[in-house]
């Protein structure tokens, strides 16, 4: 008989989530050295970091529909693989090859290991604990947050000491051999769904429900508004404050308390309002973030922190809630269109944003030169003027989504509200 130890499990699955998060937050921090060590422009570099959010929506929805099948255990242990091969490809990017592609193929290896953890720990925490759901993938998920903030300030101190950017992702190799040693000991359990004994045929049926289709599709903005902002802040407000990457920290920062206290205002709340004043918060440390300078940006990015903090766990927890025979692939289809609708997002704004700066710049100047070594000092200081005025407005465009998050979840509040008083 297997002993499943739900301690153990959950450890393990924050480490492996740890990784993940890890991988954000020093990709960000190291995105702007890679442009200048490799010489590639915002769209190369948008194209990379979009590339972790190709792979990662393909590995979670493929996982979503194999983990009932082959288990959770053995999705992990591949999860381990793809981010150990994907490390070690970014680290050796420059020692062969084209720069660029060995980058894009190990971000593209990193994302297919981030949606495996998540595609086998969102059933696990579910599995792991039925009674409290919402609350435990709350917190299950500070560890984004977490890493992020971690992954951030390895960039700042190791800057700091002039430690390269090679060994700065050589720190996530350290948690992903713990949390593939800690899986490969554990037994594991059934997912949720198999252990209820909901047919596949009753869950793609399931899948088809409107409540459910209305919630992928809200799942492009939240995902956006979070995690478009946060792989992006150093680069967009580099120029506008000396701290941009201090200023991902502080928002990363508020996540990880939010989510550590997510269960009194998840119960008092329910997940639908949760989403509703995530989303009112959201938009106003946005607009902050966009029209802000200086220190003040720091309360902006408190505001947005303590906005977008509930808005991944909080969207899984209401379709584990009220969508429960969606399943391992329900859960999964949210975290997947999520992230690609994150890397669409992202590869669309690398361009924008070089055309915004392009367009401040003199007539007829070419960006590519004002980026080169060769750009005489008046070309810098304009490059610069223009990155100063280009990275808001990127911030302001992006502001529209979580405004309109505002006006969908009202709308879901109402239709729970009546669904509530129709079961009465």
């Amino acid at each position: 008989m297997k002993t499943i130890n739900r301690s153990q499990l959950f450890v393990a699955s924050c480490l492996a989530l740890l990784v993940t998060s890890l991988s954000f937050g020093i990709r960000a921090g190291i995105l702007n050295q890679l442009g200048t060590d490799f010489g590639l422009d915002n769209a190369e570099l948008g194209t990379i970091a979009a590339t972790a959010f190709w792979g990662f929506p393909l590995a979670v929805v493929l996982g979503g529909f194999v983990v009932d099948i082959i288990g959770m255990k053995k999705l992990l242990l591949f999860a381990f693989i793809f981010h150990l091969l994907g490390i070690l490809l970014t680290i050796f990017a420059g020692a062969f090859g084209n720069p660029f592609w060995n980058l894009f193929f190990s971000t593209l290896l990193i994302g297919i290991a981030n949606g495996t953890v998540e595609a086998a720990c969102n059933p696990l925490v579910t599995a792991l604990f039925p009674e409290n759901k919402t609350t435990k993938l709350n917190h299950f998920h500070l560890w984004f947050p977490g890493g992020i903030v971690l992954g951030t300030l390895i960039v700042y101190f190791f800057n700091k000491a002039a430690i390269g950017w090679q060994m700065q992702m050589a720190m996530m190799l350290i948690p992903a051999f713990i949390y593939g040693f800690l899986f490969s000991k554990r037994d594991f359990p059934v997912t949720e769904r198999v252990a209820s004994g909901v047919s596949t045929a009753e869950m793609y049926r399931s899948l088809g429900k409107p409540l459910f289709i209305f919630m992928l599709i809200c799942m492009f903005g939240t995902a956006i508004t979070e995690l478009f902002t946060g792989q992006w802040i150093d680069i967009l407000l580099r120029n506008v404050t000396d701290n941009a990457l201090l200023v991902l920290t502080v928002s990363t920062g508020v996540m990880v308390i939010g989510r550590a206290f997510a269960g009194p205002i998840v119960e008092k709340l329910a997940p639908q309002g949760v989403l509703l004043m995530s989303a009112i918060v959201a938009t106003v440390g946005l607009y902050l973030l966009g029209n802000s300078s200086g220190n003040t940006i720091f309360i902006g990015a408190l505001i947005f922190g303590a906005g977008v903090c509930y808005f991944w766990p909080t969207m899984l927890g209401f379709v584990a809630e009220y969508l429960p025979k969606t399943g391992a692939v329900g859960l999964n289809l949210m975290g997947g269109a999520g992230m690609f609708a994150v890397s669409v997002y992202m590869m669309f704004m690398g361009g924008f944003y070089d055309r915004v700066i392009a367009e401040k710049l003199p007539a007829g100047a070419d960006l590519k030169l004002y980026n080169s070594a060769e750009a005489t000092p008046d070309m810098k200081l304009a490059l610069a003027e223009a990155n100063k005025a280009a990275g808001p407005e990127i911030i302001n465009t992006t502001l529209i989504i979580p405004v309109i998050l505002i006006a969908a979840f009202i709308g879901l509040n109402l239709y729970m509200r009546q669904r509530q008083r129709a079961t009465i």
